[in-house]
């Protein structure tokens, strides 16, 4: 099975990372836009227990709907790559297409999507867990979904998963991820 290595327990924000690849919020919803790091690092990570990470079945098999809801009193920043892992195996999801941790705003009342592939639909490989954990930024616990929950029952099947950035929309996540993989 490959799996991309564990995630540091804290975010760093490298400059020019910072610079080119912030998401501005804007009103209730996350939109493409530049900020500089001086503002990122002013808004600070959000506190977890400011956000709703919710997790549910997105309609392809072997497919999760993740978002995550900004209920604190001020825009703050989480990873713009969730951190998702699955019971009893080492690593995270990969995030497609491969790039490198860097913040994503969140607004005040905010709200950011992404779609995780637990395996391909049509492998036969994999193993099978019984929960999946998603967290909007690495220095979060992030909350433990079952495979009830998200629309397995039989288990969650995972090789090699994947899965998008944060996206200002559940159908921009879904087509993240089907652009992602042909």
């Amino acid at each position: 099975m490959r799996l991309c290595p564990t995630i540091a327990s804290a975010l760093t924000v490298p400059a020019a990372a910072a610079a080119a690849v912030v998401l501005a919020a804007t009103g209730a919803s996350a939109t493409i836009g530049t900020a500089h790091s001086a503002e990122v690092s002013r808004l600070g990570t959000c506190q977890e227990k400011a956000l709703r990470v919710k997790a549910a079945p997105d309609g392809g098999q072997n497919v999760v709907g993740v978002s995550v809801t900004n209920h604190g009193g001020r825009s703050c920043v989480v990873d713009r790559i969730p951190t998702i892992t699955f019971r009893g195996l080492d690593g995270s999801a990969q995030t497609v297409p491969p790039v490198d941790h860097g913040p994503y705003v969140l607004a005040r009342g905010g709200r950011a999507y992404a779609a995780v592939r637990t395996a391909d639909p049509a492998g036969t490989v994999g193993h099978v867990v019984g929960s999946v954990s998603v967290a909007s930024d690495p220095s979060h616990y992030g909350v433990t979904f079952s495979k009830n929950t998200v629309g397995m029952p039989q288990g969650i099947r995972v090789w090699e998963p994947v899965t998008t950035l944060w996206q200002g929309s559940a159908a921009a996540a879904r087509s993240a991820l089907t652009d992602a993989l042909g």
